[in-house]
């Protein structure tokens, strides 16, 4: 079955059942030739872990293009550069799933690969059971300043239970962020949003809401939402190289009159947050922003 009960149970009540079973035969357990000329190419990633309290975490993963290589059709094995705090190492240690969304800022394209990770000496090979390109709705163009530079600053990690007023700033100006979230049976998935400036709101010091625009009617994240609450969010300082990590659990919100606040919005996402790490330094890499993306409400 290419879905699982959560995802068909929302794809249902999303009135995109028959849409969504057309697109089932798009997710492969291999690389195309597509996407494999797809991924030597790009910078970063982003990763879904799971921690061992069932916390599920966001993570981003850089290199020089090529730091991802397929070893064969069904595994790929990366070499990513990730601060030592981030908790993907340990999560990784206590539970092998991974998903793996590469992302292509510039041309706005996507690519997710969720499997099972093994840690190989610095690098880890990821056994591959989806692979599917995304829509590119939603993507704010930006264009890549800087590669790798040895003289950078170590990262730096703070760890906090409530938003700063920082933290409000970020979040509350960010046109982009990236959600993980995690099914006992199908593993980990991570996925990217985007929306104008303050198309995430801050509810108060430790929840956040934010909306759910029209996408491919998959609903993989909301699917594993209907199972499992558990889920993190990631913002990426795209000019200093900060990233933002919250874990937390999220609410699907379907009837509301707060939608009205958010245009486009076809669903809620309420936030209730749990811990977040802040890294300073956390890549060497530097985006310039090119233009929002035509989609975006």
């Amino acid at each position: 079955m290419t879905f699982h009960p959560g995802e068909i149970a929302v794809q249902m009540r999303a009135g995109v059942r028959e849409a969504a079973e057309r697109l089932s035969p798009f997710i492969s357990d291999t690389i195309k030739p597509a996407a494999l000329e797809f991924l030597q190419t790009q910078p970063i990633a982003i990763a879904s872990t799971i921690a061992e309290n069932g916390r599920v975490w966001t993570s981003l993963l850089s290199g020089s293009p090529g730091f991802i290589q397929p070893l064969d059709e069904q595994v790929i094995q990366m070499q990513a550069i990730v601060p030592s705090t981030d908790p993907l190492h340990q999560n990784l240690r206590h539970d092998p799933h991974l998903g793996l969304l590469v992302i292509d800022l510039v041309n706005r394209r996507r690519l997710r690969l969720n499997g099972i990770a093994t840690l190989q000496l610095g690098s880890i090979n990821l056994q591959l059971q989806q692979v599917f390109f995304n829509c590119p709705k939603y993507i704010q163009t930006r264009y890549l300043k800087t590669t790798i530079a040895s003289t950078s600053q170590p990262p730096e990690t703070q760890t906090r239970l409530c938003l700063s007023e920082s933290d409000r700033h970020w979040i509350t100006s960010a046109d982009t962020f990236f959600i993980a979230t995690a099914h006992s049976a199908s593993g980990a998935d991570a996925s990217h949003r985007g929306g104008y400036p303050g198309f995430v709101q801050i509810a108060s010091s430790d929840r956040l809401l934010f909306p759910d625009y029209a996408g491919n009617n998959m609903f993989q994240t909301f699917g594993n939402l209907a199972v499992n609450p558990n889920a993190g969010l990631l913002f990426i300082d795209f000019d200093q190289g900060h990233t933002l990590q919250l874990t937390g659990k999220a609410t699907v919100l379907w009837d509301t009159e707060r939608m009205t606040s958010f245009k486009g919005a076809q669903r809620l996402v309420e936030f209730a947050i749990e811990q977040i790490l802040e890294t300073r330094n956390a890549t060497t890499l530097r985006w310039q922003f090119g233009d929002y993306s035509p989609a975006n409400p």
